[in-house]
């Protein structure tokens, strides 16, 4: 049994989470300053319970952190601030070449650092949650889930091509969703929709209703996907290619990242209207 960390059991967090204490490890959350909602989902998954960071860091082997894209710098600092000397799993949808700052920056402090990206849903049912691993250890992460709903999958021992495959995937499903909503908050504005809509259905029954509950589904998420926007404008740029597609897809889900955790999704006018605000200081 390892002694595992989990920063933080947000919805994604929970059920990786949840897949290592199902595979027999003591999987261990610092509980000081989390919301309720964070503390419910620890205390339903079993999860032992610690104040603080610190003593997270002194009791934990292996730690896993699952954050918004924004915070993982921060996290990852503090961590290393808290004299941690195990290994550190990085699992957020951050860039390539951040990941390998990151690791550089703990590496230094003579933390060992697993590359990783989460693909798929969260993982409460089988075959839906890929957990694609890079780096030395990668394979000493991957074992903590064997025979898990998640699946880990470690593909090399470079970190940053993790990080690498999730903005790629990332790309084309969050992208085009974006995509897609600017495309429509542009005929609301020149008052084409409905004729838009009419072709649409033309060439598929369900495409409108499709596209229209794409757009809608996205917004409890879109406050977390702007900060993957611009993970992966910079992966792109990187790569030697042009990143302002994603620079204005960080725009797009920027203006509805006021429907954040809402318990309902909003119909497709409020999505528009949000859209339409161009006062996007937050």
């Amino acid at each position: 049994m390892t002694a595992v960390g989990i920063l933080n059991p947000g919805a994604m967090g929970a059920s990786i989470a949840a897949s290592a204490r199902a595979a027999g490890h003591d999987v261990i959350w610092a509980s000081a300053g989390r919301s309720a909602d964070t503390r419910q989902r620890a205390a339903e998954g079993d999860l032992r319970q610690v104040d603080t960071l610190a003593e997270l860091c002194d009791a934990c082997q292996i730690i896993l952190c699952v954050c918004p894209p924004h915070a993982a710098e921060a996290v990852a600092d503090a961590v290393t601030a808290a004299s941690f000397s195990g290994l550190y799993c990085e699992g957020n949808a951050i860039s390539p070449q951040k990941a390998v700052a990151i690791a550089e920056r703990m590496g230094a402090a003579g933390i060992n650092v697993v590359d990783g990206s989460i693909v798929g849903p969260p993982a409460w049912q089988a075959g839906t949650t890929r957990f694609y691993l890079s780096g030395p250890a990668a394979g000493q992460v991957a074992a903590l889930f064997e025979g898990t709903l998640t699946e880990a999958i470690a593909i090399g021992d470079e970190v940053g091509k993790a990080s690498a495959l999730k903005m790629t995937f990332a790309a084309l499903t969050k992208g085009s969703t974006a995509l897609l909503a600017a495309i429509y908050g542009v005929a609301e504005n020149l008052d084409v929709r409905g004729e838009l809509e009419r072709e649409w259905g033309l060439r598929s029954a369900e495409s409108v209703q499709q596209r229209r509950d794409q757009v809608r589904g996205v917004t409890a998420k879109a406050w977390r996907f702007a900060g993957e926007m611009q993970e992966i404008a910079a992966t792109f740029e990187l790569a030697g290619l042009p990143p302002g597609f994603f620079e204005a897809a960080f725009e797009v889900y920027t203006r509805m990242a006021d429907f954040k955790d809402a318990e309902d999704r909003p119909d497709l006018e409020a999505v528009l209207a949000a859209l339409m605000n161009t006062n996007t200081d937050r």
